[in-house]
């Protein structure tokens, strides 16, 4: 027996769930939940940005907040990431300038507050998934600016999961009333003045001590259900659940395996189970982005920055597996999948063991998140392939826009990346940096 059959899930029916294909849809469906809420809406995500689709969101709270002045609304955001400005753009106060003039504006009773992981952005950050409206939780990886949200024309791609299950709610928002917003680590972004991190280093330690053992609270009565769902949260690479789920969602593989995943670096455990699961002759599909499908990736017409290598970093490690498992890709065993539309973006995330174990998360299958970010996800176990159905369309959606890769020279070799890329990978390599570098990534 695994370990999550210990505790129960929360019982679902198949009308309970609805999975939307497009961030198009995700925008449209998160206004329509705002607007027609009735008690409670519990917003957490790495960060809600100040571009049109953001101020569109926080708007709608403001203005279901002045509409209905008993409606409970909190917005939890990291708390570095929404105090800087964009990565290569001059110092500002971030986001959270956003926040304090919407405020002053409607004066309504939107909260929003800044969650620190670690003392600095770079060593982990607030990565926890899921939008509570009412009994409805709205579940993607998907953060809150104009390309997730597809404002314009250009969208990034991500999973979108709505799951109408009034005690998980209560679970999600429990744990983010007593071990977030109580915790006086935990500040208002929204008021002024924000505390420095010096302020707040005491309360932060134990608030770091309180994630690394937390959970979200589940059923009391063990279900017998044909579905059910249950959440999970993890920080730090020792006694971290949801990563003893993932790995044991490799494990416990009979069939196939189907992994999605925007930045192709999988931690030492689960590259260990891949290899394993192909040894075998079980089946292993990975969905990954096209570099240039990649949030990090700088297009040649635009200024270069350092973290614009981040991509072809990326496709190196790709490459390098492939070239490894080549004898899978032969047989028809490994099947990776390259994702580009157009100038758009990937973000998806998630796992799929045997058409029966479905992992949602917000989790990048990567070191970073491995030991890092403080992360969680949705577990569902489909007994009797209830859900096969509606997975299958989203997996078709998704893939119409890959390419399958025969051979690991069909990515771009490094002696054809940009000068000043090669630069920055060659000269990573020779001081033995680049090792230390993948596991911030």
């Amino acid at each position: 027996m695994y370990f999550w059959q210990y505790q129960a899930g929360y019982s679902l029916q198949e009308q309970d769930i609805d999975i939307l294909l497009d961030a198009q849809s995700y925008r449209s469906t998160l206004l329509e939940l705002i607007a027609n809420a009735t008690h409670r809406i519990y917003i957490t995500a790495l960060y809600l940005q100040d571009d049109e689709a953001g101020r569109e969101i926080l708007d709608a709270l403001h203005q279901a907040s002045l509409k209905n002045p008993e409606l409970d609304i909190k917005v939890l955001v990291d708390y570095h990431r929404a105090q800087r400005g964009l990565i290569g753009e001059a110092h500002s106060e971030g986001n959270a300038s956003l926040y304090l003039q919407r405020l002053q504006l409607h004066k309504s009773n939107v909260e929003v507050y800044g969650v620190p992981v670690k003392a600095k952005e770079l060593f982990g950050v607030l990565h926890l998934k899921g939008f509570v409206i009412d009994d409805t939780l709205l579940y993607s990886g998907a953060s809150l600016n104009n390309v997730y949200l597809q404002y314009e024309e250009r969208y990034r791609l991500d999973r979108y999961f709505l799951i109408r299950q009034p005690e998980l709610c209560d679970a999600f928002v429990e744990f983010t009333e007593q071990t977030l917003i109580a915790s006086d680590a935990v500040p208002r972004l929204d008021k002024r003045p924000i505390p420095k991190y010096v302020d707040i280093k005491g309360a932060h330690k134990q608030l770091v001590k309180a994630l690394k053992r937390a959970s979200y609270k589940v059923s009391n009565e063990k279900s017998e259900g044909a579905l059910t769902v249950r959440p999970f949260i993890g920080l730090g690479r020792r006694n971290n659940k949801l990563n003893r789920l993932i790995k044991q969602l490799f494990d416990i593989t009979e069939k196939e395996l189907v992994l999605y995943t925007p930045y192709f670096n999988f931690p030492t455990p689960l590259l260990r189970a891949l290899r394993r699961l192909l040894r075998q002759g079980k089946q292993v599909t990975i969905v990954v982005g096209d570099k240039t499908a990649n949030d990090f990736y700088i297009p040649p017409e635009e200024k270069f920055s350092k973290v614009g290598a981040l991509p072809y970093l990326y496709e190196t490690i790709l490459a390098k597996f492939l070239k490894n498992q080549q004898r899978f890709v032969d047989k028809g065993n490994l099947n990776v999948y390259l994702w580009k539309h157009g100038k758009n973006s990937f973000h998806l995330k998630g796992i799929c063991s045997d058409n029966r174990y479905h992992l949602l998360s917000g989790h990048n299958l990567n070191p970073r998140a491995w030991g890092l970010d403080v992360e969680n996800g949705i577990f569902i176990d489909d007994k009797n392939g209830q859900l096969i159905e509606p997975i299958a369309k989203e997996k078709q959606t998704i893939l119409a826009n890959c390419t399958r890769l025969t051979n690991y020279t069909e990515l771009q070799q490094v002696s054809d990346y940009p000068a000043a890329v090669q630069k920055i990978l060659g000269k990573a390599k020779r001081v033995k940096v680049d090792f230390i570098i993948k596991r911030f990534i």
